[in-house]
């Protein structure tokens, strides 16, 4: 589509289409941390981007590739996060500084907690959706329970590695969500000191 065919559709002719792409995920995920998920739509997004109405549709033809192309990006974010987190040789400590990046802790983390329930919840009765969330718990799932089996030294079974892995995930998520979800949840101190003493307990018992 050339210059002018794209002025006619009404859809701006993009100097990158990757990061005009960025741009409107970006506007989608500011709209759900700040507004919810029920604000998104083709017109909201447009308005948030400073685009028109068709650049939107150009990219995002239905909601439902809007939801998945937020949802995957807000993903990658805090899995580049995660992964960007200094290791040192205390495995316990690698696991308390890892979950920590779950945690609304700072602005950042709260914004993203806030989409990340959001997209949850919707997950729940959308398979698109529902098919990123069992990707992500799976990978994060198998990732924790490596942790949690060097932090064993060995001694713990693989099947209660895993099961370290799902409780201690399950615990940050729903300290994550008492804490967005309450309007002024528990301060980080708090939260920080509610994951140190389960892991202590989850590490102790292998």
């Amino acid at each position: 589509m050339g210059s002018y065919d794209c002025m006619v559709a009404g859809v701006e002719p993009p100097a990158n289409s990757l990061s005009r792409q960025a741009v409107l995920t970006g506007a989608i995920l500011r709209i759900v941390a700040e507004r919810g998920l029920e604000r998104v739509s083709v017109r909201e997004v447009a308005s948030a981007s400073g685009v028109s109405i068709g650049t939107v549709q150009h990219y995002f033809p239905i909601k439902d590739a809007m939801l998945s192309a937020a949802f995957t990006e807000v993903v990658r974010r805090i899995r580049a996060r995660v992964a960007a987190v200094d290791l040192g040789s205390d495995v316990r400590a690698n696991l308390s500084a890892v979950l920590r990046e779950l945690l609304p802790l700072d602005a950042v983390r709260t914004e993203e907690v806030r989409i990340q329930v959001a997209f949850a919840a919707r997950a729940a009765t959308d398979p698109s959706l529902a098919a990123i969330q069992r990707a992500v718990l799976g990978e994060v799932t198998t990732e924790l329970a490596e942790a949690f089996a060097l932090a064993s030294a060995g001694r713990a079974s693989s099947k209660h590695c895993s099961l370290a892995a799902c409780v201690a995930l399950a615990a940050v998520d729903g300290l994550a969500l008492h804490a967005v979800s309450s309007g002024g949840g528990p301060p980080a101190a708090k939260l920080t000191s509610a994951l140190d003493y389960l892991l202590d307990l989850l590490v102790a018992e292998q």
